[in-house]
């Protein structure tokens, strides 16, 4: 949770970690970033967490990795964490300007890395699932699993095709989080009542699959269902 005295605090991902320093990566997207983009190297803001769930570390596992936009932030954290794992890392943006980490993420042994954008001005034009799915139809492995991170409606679409293959998935799932550790009960899901900011954001497969707004709905800091 990252906070600015007198603007906000937001929850973010951990987009790079090395043991002594972290970084998180950061859109500008309302009050709370543009008031972060305005800051200077050495300026102060608060830092409390982590928090909540984190994705699972299985060197012996084939993973497919699947982020949209942001979601290649954690996504690419997690690559770098696991060491000797095969990876298949799908990452999809709206344009080629808009790919984060693709440089970084081809530094990784082991690691396949698959684009999509949009309109087609890198990788593969489509949707990432369409990729994911080849992969899952091609490659039959013993130990496998799918983790995702990104738009609401690409991550439903994934958990469906773990159904689909039967396979492990881990989805992060995003609600408007205020405190952090379960207190204000802002960021609970219809209808099995737990708190993403501790039971998540990252949720098993089974777990997803008991959410039922999940690809549906979420709720504003109101209250108030904003459905997708």
């Amino acid at each position: 949770m990252l906070w600015i005295p007198d603007v906000d605090q937001k929850p973010f991902s951990i987009s790079f970690d090395d043991g002594k320093t972290f970084g998180l990566t950061v859109f500008k997207r309302g009050p709370l970033t543009e008031k972060l983009f305005e800051l200077n190297l050495g300026d102060r803001v608060g830092i409390t967490g982590p928090f909540g769930t984190s994705y699972s570390i299985k060197p012996d596992y084939h993973y497919y990795m699947v982020a949209g936009g942001y979601g290649a932030a954690p996504l690419g954290n997690l690559a770098e964490r696991i060491n000797g794992a095969k990876i298949d890392f799908i990452v999809g943006a709206r344009s080629h300007d808009l790919l984060l980490f693709e440089d970084r993420l081809k530094k990784i042994p082991n690691l396949n890395l698959h684009i999509t954008t949009d309109d087609g001005s890198a990788g593969t034009k489509g949707r990432v699932t369409d990729v994911l799915e080849k992969l899952l139809e091609n490659q039959n492995d013993d130990k496998r699993i799918l983790v995702t991170c990104g738009p609401e409606l690409m991550q439903t679409a994934v958990l469906a095709l773990a159904n689909k293959y039967d396979t492990k998935c881990e989805v992060s799932v995003e609600r408007h989080m205020k405190c952090g550790f379960g207190v204000c009960g802002q960021c609970v899901v219809d209808d099995l009542g737990i708190c993403t900011c501790m039971d998540g954001p990252v949720m098993s497969r089974t777990i997803a699959n008991q959410i039922f707004e999940l690809g549906k709905y979420h709720r504003d800091k109101t209250g108030n269902i904003i459905k997708f």
